[in-house]
């Protein structure tokens, strides 16, 4: 689905440019991952051979996303999930139908559990964000964002495994090279950020965080994504918890907008100073799927982010 740029006055004036927010947070399974699924499993279904299933590893967004749109195609799926995936977003998985692994303590387990699955049942793995088809949907974004806000000088990109980032810095650089990509992850366990400072994918342990759905490797093997970010994005910042936070009370509050922590972190980084802005610019709100405990510390304006 086609997803507005909302101006927000309030941000407009925190920052001294205007700003507008890509709410990826209306797809229908609450987080733009729907893009780049719908992508990888349509090109899968135009092979010769029949498709037996797919499945893949998610952190809760991305495996939501490929099982509502295989659910739609009728087609078997299997969603790989770690021991750290919060269980708002395992129940959510349950709800749609697909089977459900869940196990390991990092998305790279979930990871190695869903390729042992793709060989040994014959199935289409649909990678989260290591794969051209997944990139290419994402990259959708970055059309509409220039489309609808042409007159745009920086985006604003969440960033975890990179698919994302890579999509959208592809399309806008594609076409304005001009524009300034900015990936922004949170402070404990950013593997692309390190990767990106080692000169070369590595890996880390996953840190608790409010933008759960960054946590995660890139894969030391990492094809796509990795050099993409490394050679089309301008700059990746990092922010603590507390910015994270700031940005979803600050949706909230302004415009009555539930983000979780990965849909807002874009923003936090606008309202902490981690990314300075002199023209018109747009964040990428990337999902609304907040845990109902964040939901209420929300909505009784807490200032901290709730244990």
């Amino acid at each position: 689905m086609r997803t507005p740029v909302m101006p927000s006055a309030p941000l407009s004036e925190q920052v001294g440019a205007p700003v507008g927010c890509k709410l990826e947070g209306l797809q229908a399974t609450g987080s733009f991952k729907v893009r780049g699924a719908a992508s990888r499993i349509l090109a899968a279904t135009s092979a010769p051979e029949p498709l037996a299933g797919v499945v893949t590893a998610s952190t809760g967004n991305h495996g939501r996303a490929m099982a509502h749109i295989a659910r739609q195609l009728d087609i078997p799926a299997i969603v790989c999930v770690s021991d750290n995936v919060p269980d708002g977003k395992v129940a959510a998985l349950r709800q749609l139908g697909c089977e459900l692994v869940v196990g390991g303590d990092s998305q790279a387990a979930a990871l190695v559990t869903a390729a042992d699955l793709a060989a040994t049942r014959n199935l289409v793995l649909v990678h989260p964000f290591d794969d051209p088809e997944v990139i290419a949907g994402q990259g959708t974004i970055g059309l509409e964002v220039l489309d609808q806000a042409p007159e745009t000088t920086t985006v604003v990109v969440p960033l975890s495994g990179g698919g994302l980032l890579a999509g959208i810095a592809v399309a806008v650089k594609g076409l304005r090279d001009d524009v300034r990509v900015v990936g922004v992850s949170m402070e404990g366990g950013a593997v692309m950020a390190a990767s990106l400072a080692a000169g070369h994918p590595v890996d880390l342990p996953e840190t608790r965080s409010l933008a759960d759905s960054l946590q995660g490797g890139i894969g030391l093997d990492n094809v796509h994504s990795w050099p993409l970010v490394r050679d089309l994005v301008d700059e990746v910042v990092l922010v603590d918890e507390q910015s994270i936070w700031d940005g979803m009370r600050f949706a909230m509050d302004h415009h009555r907008l539930v983000l979780e922590g990965a849909g807002a972190i874009a923003m936090g980084a606008l309202l902490s100073g981690a990314v300075e802005v002199d023209g018109p610019t747009v964040t990428i709100c990337s999902g609304s799927n907040a845990e109902l405990a964040q939901v209420e510390a929300l909505a009784r304006r807490d200032t901290s982010p709730p244990p």
